[in-house]
């Protein structure tokens, strides 16, 4: 077997600079930490904070759990409490964490990438990774959605994957589709015409949900963003579900190995039926606990890190 390459990065902000051989490595050490009964200890010199400015429950906790799996020091920070309150910007907040020792800061952000002013100090050492930026990338949940479909079929070539839902609004769908088409897979978008525009057309074509149950092989769906919606009104929830939804109907049209994932936390009864989420073909319950181990490969990347001479 090919030995693959390890991705020498500082920062984690996004999977598009990492080859194909990078992003199998990092797939395969997430899942040989997953298969391992126990966890090395190696880092129990690391500090780590994780800086959250929008609500997070699987990426947060995901996140810590991994840290903590690995030995790592984990900073209690909650913007909420912090001197955020006072008007102190990200930078200075990230600034202050990399003076004082900590080595990596896990960022969510609502605006769109944040970490761009961050990179170009020469002030902050700290390693930055990405837990997302406003509407723009998802890298963490792209490549743990990118590790449980190698899990379930060992290859992305020739494999059909649709993308449903709210496009437009979705990190996820961005991160992923860029990805996906690069590692050999052939996409698909569907959910509202209104949210779907020309960026979706360089990686995969639109199709009606009626028809695109009965051939994928993946069914990624997205949850409805209300938060990012200017417009709270323009779908009720049964309307939405009935045109664009995964129903029990439509489910039930999919091909028998067919898989269904969704990020989380899912809007039960919009995107899919609330029976679906733990059905036998729905992988969201691993994705879950996928994303643990994604994450573990995150964190020990980024400390492999060795400044190029």
């Amino acid at each position: 077997m090919k030995t693959l390459s390890a991705p020498n990065t500082k920062h984690f902000i996004s999977l598009d600079p990492f080859s194909k051989e990078e992003l199998l490595y990092l797939i395969q050490k997430g899942l040989a930490f997953k298969q391992a009964n126990e966890w090395p200890q190696a880092y129990q010199h690391v500090f780590v904070a994780n800086l959250f400015f929008e609500n997070s429950t699987r990426t947060h906790k995901s996140f810590e759990i991994a840290e903590r799996k690995m030995g790592m020091n984990v900073i209690p920070f909650e913007a909420s409490t912090s001197s955020v309150q006072k008007g102190e910007t990200l930078y200075d907040t990230v600034l202050t964490l990399s003076a004082i020792g900590a080595d990596i800061c896990v960022i969510r952000h609502y605006e769109e990438a944040f970490y761009k002013e961050l990179l170009d100090s020469p002030s902050i050492q700290t390693h930055i990774i990405n837990a997302g930026d406003g509407s723009g990338e998802h890298p963490s949940q792209s490549l743990l959605d990118i590790m449980t479909i190698y899990e379930e079929f060992g290859s992305f070539e020739g494999l059909h994957i649709a993308i449903v839902g709210d496009l437009r609004h979705s990190r996820v769908a961005k991160s992923n589709m860029k990805i996906l088409h690069r590692l050999g897979a052939r996409l698909y978008f569907s959910g509202p015409k209104e949210w779907f525009d020309d960026r979706f057309n360089d990686y995969g074509q639109y199709v009606d949900m009626d028809e695109l149950v009965t051939f994928v092989d993946v069914m990624m769906m997205l949850r409805v963003q209300h938060e990012r919606h200017e417009n709270q009104e323009q779908f009720s929830k049964t309307q939405y579900h009935q045109q664009y939804g995964l129903t029990l109907i439509r489910e039930q049209q999919m091909k028998d190995q067919a898989i269904i994932l969704h990020p989380a936390p899912v809007n039960r009864d919009v995107e899919l039926a609330s029976d679906l989420v733990e059905a036998p073909r729905s992988r969201i319950v691993t994705q879950m606990s996928n994303g643990v181990f994604a994450r573990m490969a995150i964190l020990d990347t980024v400390m492999h890190y060795k400044e190029e001479a």
